[in-house]
């Protein structure tokens, strides 16, 4: 174990190249003024904030299936059209959330060697941004069952309808209203400033809408299904049967895994716990889920490997105070937490695609870099971490796994000298490493400016956003 400095010091690292005001504010002014040829500010704007690879992918799905809606009702307005239209985009809407799923993509996308051009590397990395497809198919089977409800109500005869055909119109109605809601919260300034309604009606009226779903398909079998043809032959032949089963099995899955696991607390601070577990293998750069009550909400945590430092338990998260769930977490430390599910590949996983790369990370977003560790064939890195007081937020031995990252990490104490720009630290070691992409795992609005401001200089920057 290395010797940690002496408490007059700043950091725990011996060869950390730690930012003294000073010395930073000063030098960090002088290369912010070398001339750097940026892109017009406008087309900037476009092509990575209104355009990004997620409203890309958004716009896609988006555009794609409204063609498709269009084309069937002009064509013949069939309803049966228009309600497999709608179960397959629910389908693919669960499928990009599924973790099997999630993980195979990235396994497949993150194939590619190192020795690949960088473009098709940096088209391949973007499979972070896969909640793109999740979202744009979630808003597009609201718009196909717009379209089949509008035409069902359309070809509805009160006078001369069935009693199943009456029930079918009352389902309909209902999911209507219930795939509205679970629509309009995902607006993400709500989903933002109430996430625990957010989560409560997305969970809760997504299974909601999968159980009247099947229900309203069973009527409309009932109805449609020609005198000689049984019921379960007719359903056997309809495509939107099928999606609705894949979605069901999908949702399903995750549900069977669930269980409460052992849980080992390390206090760090009264900002940070780090949570060690031993229920499952994982890979570098997974993530978990975990809630103190299995119908409540959950959170994610980019898990590290525990071999290096704590080699009775597998892996551990780090708990961050950032909300009332997580102070709960700090103030009172779980013995035993559920989870569900499988580890899922999330971001950190796509740092494989380079051979040289800058890490940057704000607080306990160095939990999901420190992960790399684990991988032998991690790429060369340096590692930019800013955070408030890093030694005494989070103790000896996490800083001890950043410097196993980075023999020279440059750790920026924003207690001593507050928050500095990250960029021209950022691209001075950039520079100097010849690195191929700037990875960031930052809260929403800090990830945004610093892959922007990269982006317009030319870098290849990533990070992910919420809905990634």
């Amino acid at each position: 174990m290395r010797e940690p400095l002496s408490s007059s010091e700043t950091l725990v690292i011996p060869n950390s190249e730690v930012v003294a005001p000073k010395k930073s504010l000063q030098s960090f002014e002088l290369e912010s003024q070398e001339e750097v040829q940026l892109k017009s500010k406008l087309n900037s704007t476009l092509r990575y904030t209104v355009l990004n690879t997620y409203r890309r992918l958004f716009s896609l799905v988006f555009l794609g299936n409204l063609a498709a809606i269009i084309a069937v009702i002009v064509r013949q307005r069939y309803v049966v059209d228009l309600l497999t239209g709608c179960a397959a985009n629910v389908m693919v809407c669960g499928l990009a959330r599924q973790p099997l799923v999630v993980n195979s993509l990235f396994y497949v996308f993150c194939l590619i060697p190192t020795s690949t051009p960088i473009r098709l590397r940096h088209l391949a990395c973007k499979i972070f941004h896969l909640g793109g497809v999740h979202s744009g198919c979630g808003v597009a089977s609201l718009l196909w069952y717009i379209a089949f409800f509008g035409v069902y109500c359309y070809q509805f005869e009160l006078v001369s309808s069935s009693a199943t055909s009456i029930a079918m119109l009352v389902l309909a109605a209902l999911i209507l209203c219930v795939l509205l809601a679970v629509i309009l919260v995902t607006w993400p300034r709500f989903r933002e400033t109430h996430h625990d309604a957010y989560e409560f009606t997305h969970r809760f009226g997504s299974w909601t809408i999968l159980a009247l779903f099947w229900a309203l398909v069973l009527v409309f079998a009932s109805n449609q299904a020609a005198p000689a043809q049984s019921m379960g032959l007719f359903l056997l032949s309809q495509p939107a049967f099928w999606f609705l089963l894949i979605t069901t099995l999908a949702i399903i899955h995750p549900w069977t895994l669930l269980r409460k696991v052992d849980v080992v607390p390390e206090p760090l601070s009264t900002h940070v716990v780090r949570l060690h577990l031993n229920y499952a293998s994982i890979v570098y750069g997974q993530a978990i889920s975990m809630s103190r009550h299995p119908l409540r909400d959950w959170h994610s945590f980019a898990v590290i490997p525990d071999r290096f430092d704590s080699p009775n338990t597998r892996f551990s998260v780090l708990v961050s105070k950032a909300g009332d769930w997580t102070s709960s977490v700090i103030a009172d430390q779980p013995r035993k937490i559920w989870v569900r599910g499988i580890p899922t590949s999330g971001f950190a996983y796509v740092m494989r695609l380079f051979s040289r790369i800058i890490v940057v990370a704000t607080g306990s977003g160095i939990g999901p870099c420190v992960a790399l560790i684990d991988d032998d064939n991690r790429p060369a890195m340096r590692v930019i971490w800013q955070t408030r007081a890093p030694r005494k937020t989070y103790g000896d031995r996490t800083l001890d796994l950043v410097h196993r990252l980075d023999a020279n990490p440059m750790i920026i104490d924003t207690s001593e000298q507050g928050r500095v720009d990250m960029v021209p630290p950022i691209m001075r070691l950039y520079r100097e490493m010849d690195a191929e992409a700037v990875c960031i795992i930052s809260n929403g609005v800090m990830t945004k400016k610093l892959v922007f401001d990269l982006e317009r200089r030319g870098v290849r920057a990533y990070g992910p956003i919420f809905d990634s």
